[in-house]
């Protein structure tokens, strides 16, 4: 039998890119307003299928919105149930607010008197709750970045924080319309992040027989375009793996990032 040592849904939101059994995404209620009272609503969750709301709610307590002048904004009416998670946001001033689930933690696996075991959580609290020389330990870094975006009034630059996958987009995640073509640079640890495939999947899934998902590759500038075949949500995911860690212990390192980007209609 095996021992899980955190709360399933810590592990969901913990380990997005280590072994993605299901979809995880943020859903926001809008993501262009204006106006004095301008409010979004975002939901998290993981799904069998890209805004299936069908699996579990993600966890919030690792929650980072980044307002216009780059300070925390705070998250209101933080709620999770059955299905998915969800919290408020006020735009209380113009421009671009950044919107995303940030984790970095460790997976450990090992074997202790014949019973395979294993542990998620914290680097900090690795040592509390792994025995260091276990028989056929593994320990491996995960870096996760699952976000959207929301502006209010004018748009307002994106700036990168060098830490794991980030994707931008030219001239900014909040201006995108049916038929036109996007401009994307996708930074690993604020480099190019060359040679990634890129998977795209469009919102409304379950209503139509085709899946409307494609895939596409950064060059070496860590650059790719995308052509929007239609207004509506747009769910964009890359992952990765490397041996740069930050933990001591663990071996490597599996870095994942998921975008919702809004395509407006012409």
């Amino acid at each position: 039998m095996k021992r899980y040592l955190v709360p399933t849904l810590l592990a969901a939101g913990l380990f997005a890119g280590a072994a993605q059994a299901h979809d995880q995404w943020i859903e926001p209620s809008a993501t262009v307003l204006s106006g004095e009272e301008a409010r979004v609503t975002f939901d998290a969750a993981a799904g069998n299928d890209k805004f299936q709301y069908n699996h579990r709610p993600l966890p919030l307590n690792a929650l980072v919105i980044t307002g216009p002048d780059g300070k925390p904004v705070e998250a209101l009416n933080q709620h999770s149930g059955d299905l998915r998670s969800s919290f408020d946001l006020r735009l209380k001033a113009d421009g671009t607010y950044r919107v995303a689930l940030v984790r970095d933690g460790v997976f450990a696996r090992w074997k202790e008197n014949g019973e395979n075991k294993r542990w998620m959580g914290s680097a900090a609290d690795l040592t509390k709750n792994v025995p260091a020389k276990a028989d056929d330990l593994n320990v491996s870094e995960s870096v996760s970045r699952i976000e959207t975006f929301v502006t209010k009034g004018k748009p307002t630059k994106v700036e990168a924080t060098g830490k794991g996958l980030e994707l931008f987009a030219d001239p900014h995640p909040n201006d995108l319309y049916a038929g036109e073509t996007t401009n994307f640079t996708l930074l690993m640890d604020g480099k190019p992040a060359a040679g990634l495939e890129i998977e795209v999947a469009a919102d409304g899934i379950r209503y139509r027989d085709a899946a409307e998902e494609f895939t596409t590759k950064t060059d070496e500038k860590g650059q790719f375009s995308i052509k929007w075949p239609r207004a509506g949500l747009f769910w964009v995911h890359t992952d990765t793996s490397d041996e740069k860690t930050t933990v001591p212990a663990a071996k490597r390192r599996n870095i994942s990032y998921i975008g919702t980007f809004e395509v407006l209609p012409q």
